[in-house]
């Protein structure tokens, strides 16, 4: 049965593709917090990377300021990097933007959000990165191959994921 609903989910996405577009809505409180980064088409900066987190604090100046923690090594070495994410004025809430290094931003689209918060997709509008994330280091396999087909139907090079290898997850 899985696999009958994979198929007809990759054939509406060759006969109707989705755009690739964000969310409308995102609460800038609940989108706060935690995220453990479970798979990802890794940007340049990321790649070789594991066991992602990222944790988002909603300032009072209203953008987050961003701590991403990783494994860069064989060694088992924490590497750390602070960033900020900013809302883009007049557009979606899930259009916002990136900033790692000032005064350089990059496009961070939030393109799925599961209605409780409990996992997010973010991606770009070019497709050049997209992360599966989610409020817990596993996720149930059914829902990860829906998000992975929608992705997909966006134009995503998904055959390109990697797994983020968060102990005991699939």
């Amino acid at each position: 049965m899985k696999t009958i609903a994979l198929l007809f989910v990759s054939f509406l996405s060759l006969v109707t593709a989705l755009p690739n577009k964000t969310v409308s809505y995102v609460d800038s409180k609940k989108f706060g917090g935690t995220w453990y980064s479970l798979y990802s088409i890794p940007t340049m900066f990321d790649k070789g990377s594991r066991q992602t987190t990222t944790h988002y604090t909603l300032n009072k100046d209203g953008y987050y300021d961003v701590v991403t923690t990783c494994i860069k090594n064989e060694k088992g070495d924490l590497h750390t990097v602070k960033s900020k994410i900013f809302r883009v004025d007049g557009a979606s809430d899930g259009q916002m933007k990136a900033q790692f290094l000032w005064p350089f931003k990059v496009d961070y689209w939030v393109v799925e959000l599961a209605p409780d918060y409990s996992w997010a997709v973010v991606g770009h509008p070019d497709h050049k990165f997209l992360f599966i994330m989610a409020r817990k280091p596993e996720m149930d396999a059914k829902l990860h191959e829906e998000i992975v087909a929608k992705c997909k139907a966006m134009g995503y090079p998904v055959e390109t994921l990697v797994s983020q290898q968060f102990p005991g997850a699939r």
